[in-house]
């Protein structure tokens, strides 16, 4: 069996910061630590911060009053940051630089009087978010239909921002839908969709139709995990979406010759490797890597972080 491994896959700058944020703050604060949601969307990473004594929280109502929060990856609204203050809790932020960027952007379109679609997912902890950041100038497209669905008129100062971990190719169709149905629409001043996102869906267009079969490595409620297994089959590839080796199914692999691994960006690379050895010992061959995109993106730790540092 040839394996071929994409690059770039797995772990993103964020999501190597953010992790990063959560290991200095457990040596600084010890256990408990609490974050507010999922540090990053994969459930062996979420899996071992619980072990070594983190405690996820949905509401900053669970965090005691005067404790220490980490804010995810993914990003807060300003409610969830005035409740934590008015708890006195000491806040450590690990956004995301690049989730951050859409939440200025939002701030500043909001003070210039703007109406913003914001094309995502519902839900997403992204979006919320962000929509947080001014709600009632907010309308959440997740389809050309809900975009069919707005009524904004000529006279509204309307722009779209986006989240950051969509498939390119899904956002272009309810970017199309919004500049077809409102013309005069603003387009936010650089790319939203991010560095990461974009480069290992491109990896993946770009080799999946050399490919029999994908195995995609990431959880389920990683969004963009789930684009890659999508983008895969949108190229005639199958493709299946795994946490890890315990959830391959071997009839997958009857007929195939060659098999594409990728990994999501919140995603361990231990996890590729322990799937490129399963296959190995099963039907023998070899892996190599494929490098479609290079990166050289780095994120320091926040300041927060930075600050009780020396404090300490």
């Amino acid at each position: 069996m040839k394996i071929i491994l994409a690059n770039p896959r797995g772990f993103c700058a964020g999501v190597n910061m953010a992790i990063d944020t959560v290991d200095e703050a457990l040596k600084i604060v010890g256990a408990p630590l609490y974050v507010y949601h999922e540090i990053v969307h994969n459930k062996h990473v979420v899996d071992r911060f619980v072990q070594e004594g983190v405690v996820f929280v949905d509401t900053i109502e669970e965090v005691p009053a005067d404790s220490t929060v980490v804010f995810s990856a993914h990003g807060v609204s300003p409610a969830v940051r005035n409740a934590a203050k008015a708890r006195g809790c000491t806040m450590i932020d690990a956004t995301c630089p690049l989730v951050t960027k859409v939440h200025m952007e939002a701030i500043r379109y909001a003070k210039q009087g703007y109406k913003m679609l914001l094309v995502g997912h519902a839900g997403h902890d992204e979006v919320v978010g962000t929509v947080g950041e001014a709600p009632d100038a907010f309308t959440i497209v997740e389809s050309p239909e809900d975009v069919e669905r707005t009524n904004f008129g000529p006279e509204d100062k309307l722009v779209y921002l986006t989240q950051t971990t969509l498939s390119m190719d899904d956002a272009n169709v309810i970017i199309n839908a919004i500049k077809a149905k409102y013309p005069h629409v603003k387009e936010p001043p650089s790319e939203d969709i991010c560095y990461a996102t974009t480069n290992r869906q491109h990896a993946v267009r770009a080799l999946a139709p050399a490919a029999d079969l994908c195995i995609v490595v990431g959880s389920k409620n990683s969004s963009n995990s789930v684009r890659l297994t999508e983008i895969s089959q949108n190229t005639g590839c199958p493709a299946y979406l795994v946490d890890d080796k315990s959830e391959l199914d071997l009839a997958w692999f009857d007929g195939v010759g060659t098999v594409l691994i990728t990994a999501g960006a919140s995603a361990p690379e231990h996890l590729v490797q322990q799937i490129v050895e399963e296959l190995i010992e099963n039907y023998g061959g070899e892996a190599e890597d494929s490098h479609i995109v290079e990166e050289d993106v780095h994120f320091n730790l926040p300041r927060s972080l930075r600050v009780l540092q020396g404090a300490n």
